[in-house]
């Protein structure tokens, strides 16, 4: 019971930093819609529009950079300070000419926007929004390096630090550049894509500059020697990473694409559908940042070669994240309507989202399960069959059933959106199964592996 409760600690220690820095970074993506709405519809409209297609491609990115978690804990845990720099220098080689590409392909968003049937002033909106965003990649590349460096090392304070800076630059900045303050032109949502991309540098330079001074981190020796790129060890790092890319985009594009399925349904379906998304997508955030902690402390024990060790971390975790997920979930219906009344003044929103937080209120112990053994698994370096367990969980049963139950008579009477939250539940509970499973399989065999050795 001791070692559960020294576990628990640690988790704490370092699943709450990351959990701040969760909600602050959300943050910044609610600030910007709600600052431009109040600016104009059209440029709300447009920042929406540049969000959803800007969070996708950086989350991607972000989700290579995730690969340096568990490659740097494992280092650590095994004393090997000394391969530290290189390991995350290399992922700075593979992260950097992805960042470029993106560079280069909002090169031609003009170009694919004007196939689409939108508004003059819509689509040259959201083209500049998209462009300002895209073209500070490189610096959100680097940052999300130094950031995850940081974070693999059990280091996870400055990213909240630093992530709280960037909101209290973002939200000043947004006011300054979309009104038109101090002399400038007031230029609307396009002001909110130079702000963030203005945020991803003051972030990226913020981090460099910590990482360069503390004492805390002088031992890792980041920047003191420039290794040369080396292919194979690039190629590890991305044969990781891209999983957890994919991962994330195919999660990300989901709920977009049940989104755009929702639309004919009318205004009212898909405002209450984003209702209940967005305060999930809050909820969220809990088993989220306590699976990133558990990638790092699985990433430890392994690098001491501790599978012991490492079975208690994700216990732990899996044991804390349910407990989490019973009071988030119990929150989500005790104030369903106070929630919904803070979105909408709608009754007929109201009343769905209202049916659909029910709904939502009933994946959150799915969702803590699969979001820590996926943790878990990217700790042991098995991201393949989590993508692929991940990808069949979310498209090959949520969606379909989702679709099944909301918009055909092949099941029952067309039930709307409510079927597609079922899917999700469906789904998400089929992930926490099967990642479960595979989790239990790894942790089996390693375990075999080591009293074998």
């Amino acid at each position: 019971m001791t070692h559960y409760k020294t576990e628990l600690k640690q988790l704490v220690k370092l699943t709450w930093p990351l959990l701040i820095a969760q909600i602050t970074q959300t943050m910044m993506g609610v600030s910007d819609t709600i600052m431009a709405g109040r600016f104009s519809a059209t440029d709300m409209a447009a920042v929406a529009i540049g969000f959803s297609i800007t969070f996708p491609i950086l989350s991607f990115l972000q989700g290579l950079a995730m690969a340096i978690p568990p490659i740097v804990s494992k280092l650590h845990g095994g004393n090997q300070t000394n391969k530290i720099a290189n390991a995350t220098q290399q992922a700075a080689y593979l992260l950097i000419p992805c960042s470029l590409v993106v560079v280069a392909g909002c090169l031609i968003t003009p170009y694919l926007f004007s196939l689409i049937d939108m508004e003059p002033e819509l689509r040259s909106i959201t083209v500049d929004y998209i462009f300002y965003i895209l073209i500070t990649a490189p610096a959100f590349a680097c940052y999300q390096v130094l950031r995850n460096f940081c974070e693999g090392l059990s280091n996870t304070k400055p990213t909240m630090i630093i992530m709280g800076i960037g909101l209290l630059i973002n939200i000043p900045a947004n006011y300054i550049l979309i009104y038109g303050k101090f002399g400038l032109p007031a230029m609307g949502g396009v002001g909110c894509g130079i702000a963030t991309g203005l945020v991803y540098v003051g972030m990226l330079i913020a981090t460099i500059a910590y990482v360069y001074l503390s004492k805390k981190m002088k031992p890792f020796s980041l920047f003191e020697h420039i290794n040369m790129p080396n292919l194979g060890e690039m190629f590890r790092t991305f044969k990781l990473g891209l999983p957890i890319a994919l991962t994330i985009l195919f999660e990300v594009t989901l709920f977009g694409v049940v989104a755009l399925l929702l639309s004919p349904l009318g205004a009212n379906t898909v405002a209450s559908h984003q209702i209940a998304l967005n305060f999930s997508s809050l909820m969220f955030m809990f088993p989220l940042s306590l699976g990133m902690a558990t990638t790092i402390r699985v990433g430890y024990f392994q690098g001491k070669q501790d599978q012991k060790g490492a079975a208690t971390a994700t216990q732990t975790a899996i044991g804390f994240g349910l407990g989490i997920a019973l009071i988030t979930a119990t929150l989500t219906i005790v104030g369903r309507h106070q929630i919904a009344i803070l979105y909408s003044n709608d009754d007929v929103v109201i009343d769905v989202a209202i049916s659909l937080m029910t709904l939502a209120a009933m994946f959150q112990l799915s969702d803590a399960v699969q979001a820590i053994s996926a943790g878990a698994l990217r700790g042991y370096k098995d991201t393949n069959a989590m993508f692929i367990i991940t990808f069949i969980a979310y498209w090959g049963i949520g969606l379909p059933i989702g679709y099944m139950l909301a918009l055909t008579d092949w099941i029952v009477p067309a039930v709307g959106a409510p079927g597609f939250w079922i899917g999700f539940i469906c789904g998400l509970t089929s992930a926490a199964i099967f990642l479960g499973l595979r989790l239990k399989h790894i942790q089996q065999k390693l375990s075999l592996n080591s009293l074998t050795d």
